[in-house]
């Protein structure tokens, strides 16, 4: 396929909340544009775009999925992406390909939670907007008051660049049109405030519009650069399973949307240096990765790949920071949903596809100077699961499951946890079912899940002097003997361990005492009042005897073990629990319920701020353990219109009752274990 010169390419990519259309407006460009035969459908599984078996099943987007038309000599990229905040990782990664974001809004549902939350991503990280209000022919809506809504959210830079006529049957163009029919509103001040957003951006242009001298043509010139500053927000109306505002929009595609010459620029950072990528077909080949799929049945893995400098070629040699030596890209390739084929050349505007390659999202691909370019920020994955293999020798499937998912997801992450457990952790439960039904289905593993272990630590706040403990053993032949007299005292909180031989002399033979050490950590390992590890504690190890005969290493060990657990319960041992920041973002009307909610899980506040569109900030610290269970309980107070981060900040002590609780609990367990 042929390439184009950097100002004919649009990339867009399709956000918003689910079920308000996206994929279907996707569909329906892609039918005008004659690419498609037919209208394709997510509901009847005909969908190009969401072709997993996951998303047929579940009639929704659950990954981002590329397309591409041509449009009155135009090469037009378009990236839909899923609606739910559980799979809004492929979404915010597909900002790094594009200059403009289409933020897609059910006339019949109106604003909701990911409406929000992706119009502030997009203006975050610095790309254009335009709002699509999808459905204009569903019954009962209130078009000036959805208008009025999206103006008071969002600003006043959104201004309809159309507006519904003859009963939502068609549209009118606002810009091209100073006065005409429209359902509501007026497109004379619709018309007045686009070209007043446009000059709002330039202040030549200002001054020709004051002095009456502006021409249509150029507002039309400088047009896109307001959308690329956020002068301007267009509002376009469609209905996509009727052919309403399709070509509409597809025209406007030319005046409106940002090309990769005037919409962002990215900076090429290396060490203290930066350097603004120009969008030069001619400059040195940049790209960066911002997306990566595999092939359901060949399990070939696709990277996707935003060209931002230069040129690619089959014959050339890229480069990462991670493979400095280069390696070679392979085919070319341009995706159509699952389906692909062959590019001559990549080139800078343009989105292409490289298979086969060892690289991950986010990363930056260069031929000449190195350096990275970042990303949009990624919210961090909260919502988490045990797993454990239902069958033997599983273990080796589960890890390449899900590695693989962490690659394709950068929203979905994986650890194995201190206590030994295996916790995937991505933004809701639906993401993680997600994965899990794939796994089974792809890898044929299954596993079960539950909730993770807390990570608490034991710990002194007192010290126990001259410990002794003797450990003898004789059983017929070879005994065992080992002496050791330790004292245990706190270290500072975070110094973790140390091991002091205070030993003047030979009591204890010097080859044995590291074997004390030994036993010691061990033990810390495996607890001593309620199985979590233990830290903060400093041992010294102070005298001791050694038996000619029956001594041996595993006699101190042993010795080692026990002293550190006589004197560790009496040195007052207490029980830290993990604390976190938490940061909630929710409706300002739920500020109070937010509020009483975390002090019912022991958060003590640390501030909030309001926010734009009525939304509000609290900030607050909470132990770990209180907000386990915080994501549906949020999703509950606020109408799912909540969201949050965590991050860890320190250890506390818990209070004496939940020591206790945790104390019996261990108990319990060992007692069931012993049975």
């Amino acid at each position: 396929m042929a390439v184009f010169d950097v100002e004919k390419y649009r990339n867009l990519v399709f956000v918003g909340h689910g079920g308000s259309g996206k994929t279907s407006l996707a569909e329906a460009l892609l039918y005008k544009a004659g690419v498609t035969n037919r209208l394709g459908s997510t509901q009847d599984k005909t969908s190009i775009l969401d072709f997993s078996e996951d998303a047929k099943e579940r009639q929704s987007s659950v990954d981002s999925a590329c397309c591409n038309l041509m449009h009155r000599g135009l090469h037009v990229n378009l990236i839909d992406t899923p609606g739910t905040a559980a799979f809004c990782g492929p979404a915010i990664a597909s900002f790094a390909a594009v200059e403009c974001a289409v933020v897609v809004i059910s006339a019949a549902s109106g604003i909701q939670v990911n409406t929000r939350k992706m119009v502030q991503r997009a203006r975050d990280y610095g790309i254009g907007v335009w709002i699509v209000i999808n459905h204009i022919d569903a019954p009962n809506v209130d078009m000036a008051e959805l208008v009025a809504a999206i103006q008071d959210n969002f600003g006043a830079a959104c201004v309809p660049l159309n507006l519904p006529t003859g009963g939502a049957s068609g549209v009118i163009d606002c810009f091209a049109n100073e006065s005409g029919d429209a359902d509501f509103s007026s497109v004379a001040d619709a018309h007045t405030a686009l070209i007043e957003a446009i000059v709002g951006a330039d202040d030549d242009l200002m001054e020709k519009y004051l002095g009456g001298e502006l021409a249509l043509e150029e507002a039309a010139a400088a047009a896109a650069k307001a959308v690329s500053t956020g002068e301007l927000c267009p509002i376009l109306f469609t209905n996509s399973r009727g052919d309403v505002g399709i070509t509409e929009f597809l025209d406007a595609l030319e005046v409106f949307c940002p090309s990769p010459a005037v919409g962002k620029t990215r900076l090429l950072v290396d060490g203290d240096a930066e350097t603004e990528i120009v969008a030069d077909q001619s400059g040195p080949f940049v790209g960066q990765v911002f997306k990566i799929s595999a092939d359901a049945k060949s399990h070939i893995k696709y990277l996707f790949i935003r060209v931002l400098s230069g040129k690619l070629t089959t014959d050339m040699t890229i480069k990462t920071t991670a493979a400095p030596k280069g390696i070679r890209p392979g085919q070319i390739l341009r995706m159509l949903g699952a389906d692909h084929c062959d590019l001559e050349a990549g080139v800078a505007g343009d989105i292409i596809v490289l298979a086969k390659l060892d690289l991950k999202i986010g990363e930056t691909i260069f031929t000449d100077n190195g350096g990275s370019i970042a990303m949009p920020v990624l919210p961090k994955p909260m919502f988490s699961l045990a797993i454990t293999s239902k069958a033997r020798g599983d273990d080796d499937k589960i890890s390449v499951a899900i590695k693989r998912f962490a690659e394709d997801d950068p929203c979905f992450a994986y650890e194995r946890s201190s206590s030994g457990e295996l916790i995937i952790r991505g933004m809701g439960e639906a993401q993680l079912k997600s994965y899990l039904g794939r796994m089974e289905r792809v890898y044929k593993v299954e596993v079960d899940t539950h909730p993770p272990k807390v990570p608490y630590r034991e710990t002194i706040a007192g010290s126990a002097m001259n410990v002794v403990y003797t450990h003898k053993k004789q059983s017929g032949g070879s005994g065992q003997y080992g002496k050791v007299i330790i004292n245990v005292v706190p270290a500072e909180r975070g110094e973790g361990y140390e091991f002091v031989d205070k030993i003047f002399g030979g009591s204890i033979d010097q080859g044995y005492r590291p074997s004390v050490d030994k036993g010691v950590r061990t033990q810390m390992n495996e607890g001593v009042i309620a199985g979590y590890p233990v830290v903060d504690v400093k041992v010294e190890l102070i005298d001791g005897k050694t038996h000619p005969v029956d001594s041996k290493d595993i006699a101190f060990q042993i010795a080692g073990r026990g002293a550190f657990k006589e004197g560790f319960m009496k040195a007052k041992p207490i029980i830290l629990e993990p604390i976190v920041n938490i940061e909630v973002t929710c409706p300002a009307d739920n500020v109070g319920d937010i509020q009483g909610d975390l002090a019912s899980r022991r958060g003590r506040p640390q501030g909030q701020e309001m926010l734009p569109g009525g939304m509000a900030v609290i900030r607050a610290i909470v132990p770990l353990a209180e907000v386990a269970d915080y994501s549906p309980r949020l999703s509950s107070i606020t109408g799912g219109q909540g969201s949050y981060d965590i991050e860890e900040s320190h250890y506390e002590v818990v209070p004496g009752n939940v020591q206790q609780q945790l104390i019996d609990a261990h108990k319990k367990e060992h007692e069931a274990a012993s049975t």
